[in-house]
């Protein structure tokens, strides 16, 4: 879509989408933390753990926020 379209998108539009593409990119960040999971070793440690579960629980937070805008 060019720029001049977009600008002239209802402002309820620019927001479906803009929630729509944050939900996308947030799938792939989960998909991959679902990943890591599998591909950390077990003996990794709690730090690992720790980071994965932390960017867990943030994008479960966005997705949360991104809930509330409906």
């Amino acid at each position: 879509m060019q720029e001049s379209q977009k600008a002239g998108e209802p402002e309820e539009n620019k927001t479906r989408r803009l929630r729509h593409d944050i939900r996308n990119q947030l799938s792939n960040i989960n998909l991959a933390v679902e990943q890591l999971k599998y591909e950390i070793p077990d003996d990794a440690g709690s730090d690992s753990e720790f980071l994965i579960s932390t960017i867990a629980d943030s994008c479960e937070r966005i997705n949360i926020l991104l809930n509330d805008l409906d």
